[in-house]
Parts: structure tokens; sequence; C-alpha cells
């Protein structure tokens, strides 16, 4: 498939006028300078078995890495018509093309049609036609002549008809090259970031088994935290619209303790119940400062905690704990509830739940009421500054992620 030379459009003048391309470069339309070999179709036949196999979840979005192949030379996984494919092709993923998945094979094999072996004609470098097809432009242009809504497609005949800056092919090729030794920057730069992260997400459990698993925290007396906090829960989620028509009380569900994992102020909730709910369904209100955290359901497994920075009605699947004023400060318990994991309690892991009688049950270290306040108010101090640094590192990741995307804009802007 392949679309003949266009004289300049319109189209091609507005783009220029945009900015303007260097000396010897010219616009073109993208078919000018590939066409599809989608007459390298494979039947499963006894010499295709042979060839590996590639798939759209082998290719890595964004970086066009292929991170796997399926060699299937008996032929029971893949049964299907695929494309042939080799060294000389790009492949380019026609299927939700916002995932941009475009691949550099270095090898011979087949792929599924919903990957296209894209040739580049003479005039165009196989690389940097790759760099092309990742733009952001380019996966633009995809979705907005894309056929179908759930599952969308890149009309390839449009795509095809985009106008793409092409430099002489010796221009390409360094091009390509320099784009490649600059992504390699920005994946180092990623990588390092990225464990930069992981450590910062790591040191609120390092805080907290500090405290908690320190020799002075094995001579603090055990107590049941039934014995010194109130152990609750909620009652089942209004199911009727009535019920929350123009509500102006907080109620909680899993999914906002999920928003956020662990947070010791929990007042961003998604529903507001009425005075109808409150008086025909008894809903149940736990006040500000009560320890929420998941108590029925997969949920479990994921050690979300809250505390309440606001007095809200709450769902039977969390457990409400309170602290007993004078005897077990909020923030303690909280932060000890961080470092335990409820799934050793649960008494049927095939039934993920936690009776509230097993809960009230644990055994909590417990120093003086002085010490709880001066350790949770150190806790608190830390874990800000925590969230100082993991918000830090996330915007500098942030600022990473996006420089792909810049590079290319002035690789084909003939500015690198």
């Amino acid at each position: 498939m392949k679309l003949k030379s266009l004289e300049k459009s319109p189209d091609t003048k507005e783009i220029e006028g945009q900015h303007e391309l260097p000396p010897a470069w010219r616009r073109v339309r993208l078919g000018e300078v590939c066409e599809v070999n989608s007459n390298q179709v494979l039947p499963n036949t006894a010499h295709a078995k042979q060839l590996p196999y590639i798939g759209l979840e082998h290719i890595e979005s964004g970086t066009g890495r292929i991170i796997d192949k399926v060699n299937d030379t008996d032929g029971k996984l893949i049964q299907s018509t695929t494309f042939r494919f080799d060294s000389q092709h790009v492949l380019y993923g026609k299927l939700r093309p916002y995932l941009n998945k475009v691949a550099i094979p270095d090898f011979q094999g087949r792929c599924t049609t919903e990957l296209l072996p894209l040739f580049p004609l003479d005039r165009c470098d196989r690389f940097y036609l790759a760099w092309l097809l990742r733009r952001a432009e380019t996966v633009e242009e995809a979705m907005r002549h894309k056929t179908g809504t759930r599952m969308p497609r890149a009309d390839v005949h449009e795509l095809f008809k985009m106008l793409v800056p092409l430099p002489p092919i010796f221009e390409q090729k360094r091009i390509a090259a320099k784009i490649q030794e600059l992504m390699q920057e920005v994946d180092r730069a990623r990588t390092a970031c990225e464990k930069q992260l992981e450590a910062a997400k790591a040191l609120p459990a390092a805080y907290l088994r500090q405290v908690f698993e320190s020799e002075e925290a094995k001579k603090w007396e055990r107590k049941r935290l039934g014995e010194v906090c109130e152990v609750s829960s909620g009652l089942s989620a209004p199911q009727e619209q009535k019920y929350f028509e123009n509500g102006k009380y907080p109620f909680v569900r899993v999914q906002d303790l999920g928003r956020y994992g662990k947070t010791n102020n929990l007042v961003d909730i998604k529903d507001d119940v009425n005075d109808v709910a409150i008086v025909e369904l008894k809903l149940k209100k736990a006040e500000k400062g009560t320890i929420l955290f998941p108590k029925s359901g997969a949920a479990i497994t994921t050690n979300n905690r809250a505390i309440l920075g606001i007095d809200a009605f709450i769902v039977s699947h969390l457990a409400a704990i309170k602290p007993k004023e004078g005897i077990a400060d909020a923030h303690f318990v909280y932060n000890w509830l961080c470092l335990t994991d409820m799934v050793q309690y649960m008494e049927n892991p095939g039934y993920p739940s936690l009776k509230l009688s097993a809960i009230s049950k644990i055994s909590i270290p417990l120093p003086s009421l002085d010490i709880q306040q001066r350790l949770a108010a150190e806790l608190k101090e830390k874990m800000a500054e925590v969230e100082k640094l993991r918000t830090a590192i996330e915007k500098q990741l942030e600022a990473i992620n996006a420089l792909p995307q810049a590079i290319l804009i002035k690789a084909f802007r003939g500015e690198l």
C-alpha cells in the first residue's frame, strides 16, 4: 500500500507556517516514504511455525523495545494468520494506537495482523521512520482517524496522508542516531530516578520498624487492641440514589482509602449522604480521629490505613478503631497498624474477611501515653519529610518522562 507523491496543498502551507524547516528538508506524505508489506501473509504452515512470533503484548509502549517473543514450532499456541517481517521492516501497532507500539526488529519472524510491517522506501531511513511514528503528533493523527471505539484501530490509509518532515537520507541517519543516544541518556536518568523513588517509598516502613521493632519497644507492655480502643465497623452502603441527593454528610467507602493507600488525614471523600439515609438506614457515624482499614474482601491485602480528618459515616467493609482517651494516642496506634499485616489475622484466605472479635484480640505494644505522643510526633515529622522527598522525586520523574517527546519535537524541526 503506497500513496503517490502529492503536490503541496493548503495543509502543507499551514503546517509549514508553524515553523520553518532547514534547507534541503521538505514535507511529504507518510505514504510516500513507506509502504505496508501486508502481502506477506503467512498461513499457519509448517514453514511459518519455524518463525518466532510477536504480538502487541511483546512490544513495550513508547520505547518500542521487543520484550518477548514466542517460539511455537508445533503451532499449538499461534493458529491464526500472521504477517512475515524481517530486519528491513518497522513494526507498527495499529490496534489502540495510543499505546504507541513501534518496534525495529533485528530478526526474521511473524507477527499478529494488528502489527503492520512497514517497509521504508529508498529515501527513508528505517530508524528515522520509527522515530517519526513514535511522535506524539503521529499518535494524535492515528487517533483522530481511528475506527472503532472500544478497541480503536488506526486507519492506515488516512494516516499515510499525514505530512512529515523529510531531510536528506544522510541527515536522517544522523538524526536517528542522535535521538537514540539521547533516549539512552533519558533511560539512564529514568532508571536512577525510579530507584530513588523506590528508596523513598521504603522509608516510612523503615522508620516504623525503628520504633516498633526497637529494643525499647520490646520492653513495652502489650495490650489487646480491644482493651485500649473501641473496635467496630460501619453498615451496608446505601444503594438508592435518593439517599445521596443533596447529600451533605461524608460516607466513606473502601475506595476512598484506596486513593491514598495510607493517610493520617482523610478528608477528601467521594460520596455524601443525606438526612433521609441517616434516618431510614440508621447509618453509623465515625468521629474525627477514628482509624479505618479494610476488613473484608481482597482490599484487606492492600493494608490501606487512614485516620479520619472529619466526622463521617462508614461502610460495613471498613473496621473502625477509636483509641480510648487518656490511654492510647490515635497517631501512635495508626503508625503501629501501618506496620501490621492484617492478612495474618484472616481465618479463611479463600473468603477474605476479618472478624471484629479477632481484631480486638490483636496484641499491641503500648508505652505510656506521653511516650506514645512523643514518638507519634517524631514519626509525623519524618513522614512529612518523606512525603516532600517523594513528591520532589515524582516531579523529577515526570520531567524526565516528558523528555522523549521534547527530543522528538526538536529532532523533526531540525534542531538536533
